[in-house]
C-alpha cells in the first residue's frame, strides 16, 4: 500500500530555510544532497513504519537523513486510517529535543 505524503506548512519552511541556508542555487553537489534528502522524504510512501519512533512521542517518527555532521531528522506522523504520512518538522540532528511547539 502506498501512502499519501503530505509536507506541513512548518516542514515546508524547513526545506525553504535549508535550501537556501546551502546555498542550492549555487551548487550542483548542494543540489544533489537536497534532491537525495526530497527523494528520501517520498520513499516514506512505501513502508513508512520502518523508521523508529520518537522517544516520549509514541505517535511520531523520524528518518534520518545525511552522514555526520550534517545529518537531519524528518519528523512525521503516520495516519493509518487516511493513508497518509504527514511530514511535521525537518532540522539538523545535532539541534536538542523537540518541544511540541516546534511541530507545529
Amino acid at each position: 500500500m502506498a501512502y499519501d505524503v503530505r509536507i506541513l506548512p512548518r516542514a515546508e519552511r524547513d526545506l525553504d530555510e535549508l535550501f537556501e541556508e546551502i546555498n542550492v542555487q549555487y551548487s550542483e553537489a548542494a543540489l544533489k544532497w537536497y534532491g537525495g534528502l526530497a527523494e528520501a522524504i517520498f520513499s516514506l510512501q512505501d513502508h513508512p513504519a520502518r523508521c523508529p519512533i520518537i522517544r516520549k512521542r509514541d505517535r511520531l517518527r523520524h528518518l534520518l537523513y545525511g552522514e555526520k555532521p550534517n545529518v537531519y531528522r524528518v519528523i512525521f506522523r503516520i495516519l493509518e486510517r487516511q493513508e497518509t504520512v504527514e511530514v511535521l518538522h525537518i532540522h539538523h540532528g545535532a539541534r536538542g529535543i523537540l518541544k511540541a511547539s516546534d511541530l507545529m
